[in-house]
């Protein structure tokens, strides 16, 4: 288990044909987390076709890595909804009373939670601090 890391980036909010082509400069993942936002982590740069788009730099979230054993051993015992089968898949609701996202790969998943609730995700999951 490794202690959660930042996940700044850009947040984007445009039209859902523009986030289909957009493209980002830096960005280690780029997750739809609505059909017209998408959450890029680790951009510095945004070329979005929608002169509407809003595109702000984003800092308020973090993420705990934790093997397959891991997650099963700590945090999949508090989720009262299905996991999306196919992989890697970004997926989110309520865990142990608290909105958080999973990113789901086939080795590894990350708990993603905004800064502020970071309290909460160690004392109810019992993730590193």
């Amino acid at each position: 288990m490794h202690a959660p890391e930042s996940l700044d980036g850009l947040r984007i909010v445009a039209s859902p044909a523009a986030l289909d082509t957009a493209r980002y400069t830096g960005a280690t993942y780029v997750w739809r987390i609505a059909h017209d936002e998408v959450l890029a982590v680790g951009a510095v740069h945004a070329e979005v076709d929608d002169r509407y788009a809003i595109i702000e730099r984003e800092t308020a979230f973090m993420a705990w890595e934790l093997s397959l054993a891991e997650f099963h051993a700590h945090v999949e015992r508090h989720i009262e909804w299905t996991l999306p089968a196919e992989r890697p898949a970004l997926t989110q609701g309520l865990i142990a009373a608290l909105p958080l996202k999973l990113w789901l790969e086939h080795d590894r998943v990350l708990v993603i939670s905004s800064r502020g609730l970071a309290h909460e995700v160690i004392d109810r999951l019992g993730v590193p601090a």
